[in-house]
């Protein structure tokens, strides 16, 4: 189901290529210009006489969004919205399995894989991660948070150490991946994080856990990088790799010696464990692509209030898609919502307010295209974005702004474009 009552409208076919045409100047003007740091692991130079990289970027965004959804038979629902925007490669994948089998039936596993230098490792990740941990025997019937605990840490471990063997083989040395995952049993909610992408769990409609980013300029992650032989520099190991935890990137796992979590870079995760609540709401795994356009706080926000307007759970997923693309990412973006059966509900009164916010939005675009039409020019869409950006407008999603309402905007614009007829001086030109 689409968020309100004109969500359900389809844009014509030709309204839907023209708002195709100016979405690179539309992204232009919600993000302020496609500059910034380049992504894990990736290097510039522009000294005369240096080797020419690729740009990691392309001229114009992949739109294009997979999308998953499942449940499972104890009450959870998921949705899974993945995206290459900006990147000239999609480099992310992921696992979703909600029901787990045998004695494990109560069992959910979820991950993020957010891969660097290629995408090889984070696929291998995707499909053995889940198989080493479960082989470690550390899950079963009686739910033991110590024993869980210690086996996902082994299966990461183990998954690391066979993907060494599998790297030397095919040649993937360069290349690593981050990883985020959930176990959830009856009684408690696992939290496994090895670098930089992150879990957020929403209960009471407040950020009740989060997991913390590996970043090698933090204290702790520094010692050991440094006593491993390398170095932090503009926030990056060696100047080059920009997380401290991650699966692969043998090339910093060198060190003699030295144990698999005294590298440099270190393939153990911190885990954490939840004990369940019925107040527990959704939760979600995403990687750095969200986490660093919009905050913890305003993404449990957002999607609380989304999920009170719209019970399609992929659409919600898309919405956070589309909301960090606007705000200025240029990674590629995946998330996973999972929601538990103390999710938000569908809303008569937050339907009402949202299509409020939408007949608003239409009126505003109208009025600046008439204003702006004044002066004897079309206006064009980013015209209309820059006044409409500075205008006073109530009832916008909690931690979505006005770039959580795009869609609206644009589809009113080409509306607005379509059906306008300025009205000739003195009554000339009419028959």
């Amino acid at each position: 189901m689409r968020t309100s009552r004109k969500g359900s409208v389809e844009m014509p076919a030709f309204m839907r290529q023209l708002a195709k045409e100016t979405e690179k100047r539309v992204s232009s003007f919600f993000k302020g210009g496609r500059g910034g740091a380049g992504g894990e692991g990736e290097q510039s130079g522009d000294g005369e006489g240096e080797e020419v990289i690729p740009s990691p970027y392309l001229d114009h965004p992949v739109l294009d969004k997979l999308t998953e959804e499942g449940c499972s038979r104890w009450g959870l629902t998921y949705a899974l919205g993945s995206m290459q925007g900006w990147r000239a490669n999609m480099e992310d994948f992921h696992n979703c399995v909600p029901q787990l089998g045998g004695e494990l039936a109560g069992w959910s596993f979820f991950a993020v894989f957010d891969g660097h230098a290629g995408s090889s490792v984070a696929q291998y990740c995707s499909q053995h991660l889940l198989g080493q941990i479960l082989s470690t025997g550390g899950m079963g019937p009686e739910d033991d948070p110590g024993r869980v605990r210690g086996g996902i840490i082994e299966g990461f471990l183990q998954t690391d150490k066979h993907l060494h063997t599998v790297a030397r083989r095919e040649g993937w040395e360069k290349g690593g991946t981050t990883a985020v995952a959930t176990l959830i049993s009856p009684c408690y909610i696992y939290f496994a994080n090895c670098g930089d992408s992150r879990a957020l769990l929403c209960r009471s409609g407040q950020v009740c856990f989060s997991t913390e980013d590996h970043k090698p300029y933090s204290p702790l992650e520094r010692e050991r990088i440094e006593s491993a032989g390398g170095s932090v520099s503009l926030q990056r190991i060696n100047g080059s790799l920009a997380v401290s935890r991650a699966l692969g990137d043998f090339g910093y796992k060198g060190a003699e010696n030295r144990l698999a979590n005294q590298q440099m870079v270190s393939p153990e995760p911190e885990v954490y464990v939840v004990e369940r609540s019925p107040a527990d709401e959704f939760l979600v795994l995403a990687c750095d692509g969200v986490w660093d356009m919009i905050s913890n706080e305003e993404l449990c926000a957002f999607i609380h209030s989304r999920l009170r307007v719209c019970t399609d759970l992929r659409d919600v997923c898309a919405q956070v898609i589309d909301l960090c693309l606007y705000k200025g990412s240029l990674d590629n973006i995946s998330i996973i919502l999972l929601c538990f059966p103390g999710a938000p509900q569908l809303s008569a009164e937050a339907l009402h307010q949202e299509a409020e916010l939408e007949d608003l939005l239409e009126s505003k675009v109208a009025e600046i295209y008439e204003e702006l039409s004044a002066t004897g020019e079309e206006p064009d869409l980013l015209s209309v974005l820059t006044v409409l950006a500075s205008t006073v407008l109530p009832g916008l999603p909690p931690g979505g702004g006005i770039q959580s309402k795009r869609n609206c905007i644009i589809s009113a614009y080409y509306q607005k474009r379509e059906t306008y007829r300025p009205t000739p001086p003195n009554g000339l030109g009419g028959s």
